[in-house]
């Protein structure tokens, strides 16, 4: 599949500019995490938030047949107040269009392979639960928003994108993408929700008091289930070597294979090069005769927030062993050790994260498509999309809820 990057068009810093009544705001676009100073990163993406640590490692892990990255500086005047992490990519139609629209895409797509695929232009991180736009403090959305899209929508002309989606929003920014959608024309279009879990400190045990007793009693019978069938010896460390990141990764892959949904495919670089920062702590299980890695967890400890990334299991022990659930009371009981006060977990497998005593975090796109027939037909269809359509778990919830 043929791609162009952000750098076709003019090369280097593209700028679009709009005069307020006050100063001149403008963005410029770089194509790399360095060409940002370091203090703008740590005043605009300060924790919880993913840092420079997160956006450099994505951009040196050899995702570009599946990704190409940019960052959105804005500016005003010629001080920078802002970063608007962005992405390109080459969506399968499968995941966008309504299913009869999809349907006669792929029939068509055998003949002409670039109609399989829509461009897309997200704002956002291809690999992180919401979307975020990094301001310095006096600086609202609501202000710099147009700003933004209207940049957006000169680089999707250069770079052939058809949809351009401000990607999983929380509730906090929907006022001002509200505003955006009105002047602008986008439409919304509901997400997976996120999940998190507060925490309180006491290890695993004082977690459980907090479960509903129904959801306790069924946790502590899995893992007494568990237990039954075998010891597991459990690690929880940094900076692994390279034999153990082999094996670690062939978890993941393993169980990314599994997965129904698929966004991103990581690869051995991006293991390597995310072991290598501070934030990440492994929570390793293995059996004690074999010596082998049965399962992992990936988490970032970014300041009060520890953030389980990615997991991996090895499949090839059955489900009396409910290696999630054994992984769960490692990283619970680790997390409330070190003071974390909240658990974020990812935006799948919601039944067991439901029992698990999750909260649901609203995540919403903002989308436009440049052919206003197509706009108005997906802006449609969008209008019945809920966490009841995306999700059966999510339906399942939300018919209790109800």
């Amino acid at each position: 599949m043929g791609r162009r990057g952000f750098d076709s068009g003019r090369r280097g810093h593209d700028w679009i500019e709009l005069m307020q009544p006050t100063a001149t705001l403008s963005v410029r676009w770089v194509s790399s995490v360095e060409d940002i100073p370091l203090d703008l990163w740590a005043r605009c993406f300060a924790p919880p938030l993913e840092g420079p640590w997160w956006y450099r490692t994505i951009d040196r892990s050899g995702l570009e047949s599946q990704f190409t990255f940019a960052y959105a500086i804005i500016e005003r005047g010629f001080d920078p107040v802002g970063i608007a992490p962005a992405f390109l990519m080459d969506v399968p139609i499968d995941l966008v269009a309504p299913p009869m629209i999809a349907r006669l895409l792929r029939v068509a797509g055998k003949v002409i392979p670039r109609l399989r695929y829509q461009r897309t232009l997200f704002v956002g991180s291809p690999c992180s639960d919401e979307g975020t736009v990094g301001l310095l403090p006096g600086v609202v959305l609501a202000a710099v928003g147009p700003i933004i899209h209207d940049a957006l929508s000169l680089r999707a002309r250069q770079v052939g994108a058809s949809m351009i989606v401000w990607k999983d929003f929380p509730d906090t920014a929907s006022a001002a993408l509200e505003l955006l959608c009105a002047s602008r024309g986008l439409f919304k279009l509901v997400s997976y929700p996120g999940t998190r879990l507060p925490l309180t400190g006491g290890g695993f045990s004082t977690y459980l008091q907090t479960l509903t007793s129904h959801n306790r009693y069924n946790l502590r019978s899995k893992l007494r289930r568990s237990k039954e069938a075998g010891d597991l010896h459990v690690t929880v460390l940094q900076r692994p070597d390279p034999l153990l990141l082999d094996e670690i990764f062939a978890l993941f892959w393993q169980t990314y294979q599994k997965g129904k949904t698929k966004f991103e495919l990581l690869t051995p670089r991006f293991f390597q090069l995310i072991a290598a920062e501070d934030v990440s702590h492994f929570i390793l299980l293995r059996h004690p005769q074999t010596g082998k890695l049965v399962a992992f967890m990936l988490c970032f400890r970014i300041g009060p927030r520890v953030v389980n990334k990615f997991i991996g299991l090895d499949y090839g022990f059955d489900g009396s062993w409910f290696l999630y659930f054994r992984l769960w009371e490692q990283a619970i009981d680790w997390a409330s050790r070190i003071g974390a006060t909240d658990f974020q977990s990812g935006q799948t497998v919601y039944r067991a994260k439901l029992d698990l005593g999750h909260r649901l975090i609203p995540l919403t796109n903002y989308c436009q498509h440049r052919n206003p027939l197509l706009h108005q037909l997906f802006a449609r269809v969008a209008r019945n999309i809920s966490w009841a359509t995306l999700d059966k778990d999510l339906a399942h919830h939300s018919s209790a809820s109800g």
